[in-house]
């Protein structure tokens, strides 16, 4: 279970590994793979041949050896391939699924978490699902007494997303349904008890007049849009409801980290650098080298690939007009 419901019950990550079980295996930190496990299955990837069978009974987080590959018999030799066998969160699970749509990443993911003000018992309406990567954090942020409604007007990617929420233990934090938001708007039933909406639509300000009648007052909505044409049509639908608007591009920077040798200077090369201020300096005879000429080193500097544009967040909270009334009507109008 990628969410514990029950304070008794132990986080994932401190379980052993049982059959039927998700694990996220971790090659390298650019290539992880979602394997559910049985006794009879076979993993085979770049470093071997790895057996489900010898996962069972290990902890979470385990190093495990492939079975006769490189590097001799069980792989144990040096040189022998292996893997790390994590378990499944909201963030490993965004790296791994299966893209039906754009997803979004975890950089706007905890932008999007943070602003919606998102904590435990909070009420969440979602359009549209895709591939399901938001929803999982918004579970996770408003277990485990809080529901996230999600739509989709696919029904196909509405059914894929339901069995991934299952196979992930999610289904009692949320509840997927097929409807075309755009057009028909999120169901009454939810008028007035919301405490966030997140849209994920092509044309966004068809929906906001809908999302501003399911939110609570003071309640916060986010909209995603790749186009600064539909931010800026949004923005117009909002303004006669809401209050605070405000636009995030995040750009995000990675760096890559490595070990390297640095090169030692001669007593000759240091000498020319000139005296040191108030330190007393070893006077070493012409020629005469330190006491290595090269030392290890960690080094970072920014990665060569870097992610760009992925789209633009624009949250707004809803406008108090003194009463509920007033402010649905205020809504419905504009």
């Amino acid at each position: 279970m990628m969410v514990p419901l029950d304070p008794s019950d132990k986080p994932t990550s401190q379980r052993r590994i049982a059959e039927g079980d998700t694990v996220v295996v971790y090659e390298r930190h650019d290539a992880m793979r979602a394997v559910t496990v049985t006794a009879g299955g076979v993993l085979q990837n770049r470093f071997g041949v790895f057996r489900h069978a010898e996962w069972l009974g290990r902890h979470f987080g385990s190093k495990v050896f492939s079975s006769g590959g490189v590097g001799g018999k069980c792989g144990r030799k040096a040189g022998g391939g292996f893997v790390h066998l994590l378990a499944p969160t909201p963030e490993l699970w965004t790296l791994v699924l299966s893209h039906r749509t754009q997803i979004l990443y975890i950089a706007d993911i905890s932008l999007v978490v943070a602003y919606l003000e998102l904590v435990p018992g909070c009420v969440v309406l979602e359009s549209g699902t895709g591939s399901g990567s938001l929803t999982t954090s918004l579970a996770r942020a408003i277990a485990p007494q809080g529901r996230v409604y999600t739509f989709d007007f696919h029904d196909q990617r509405a059914a894929s997303a339901r069995e991934d929420f299952e196979k992930n233990g999610l289904s009692s934090l949320i509840t997927v349904a097929v409807r075309d938001i755009q057009g028909e708007g999120f169901p009454e039933e939810h008028s007035g008890a919301a405490d966030a909406v997140f849209l994920d639509l092509p044309q966004p300000w068809l929906a906001i007049p809908s999302a501003g009648t399911m939110l609570r007052q003071d309640g916060i909505l986010c909209s995603f849009s790749p186009c600064i044409e539909q931010v800026q049509r949004a923005c117009e639908a909002m303004r006669s409801c809401f209050t605070d608007i405000r636009t995030f591009e995040i750009l995000l920077r990675t760096y890559d980290v490595h070990e390297g040798a640095l090169k030692s200077a001669t007593a000759n090369e240091a000498a020319n650098v000139g005296s040191i201020p108030e330190k007393k300096r070893k006077i070493r005879s012409a020629g005469e080298a330190f006491d290595s000429t090269q030392t290890s080193s960690v080094m970072a500097r920014p990665s060569s690939i870097a992610r760009g544009h992925t789209g633009y967040l624009t949250f707004a909270r809803r406008s108090v007009h003194g009463t509920q009334t007033v402010a649905t009507e205020s809504c419905s109008t504009s």
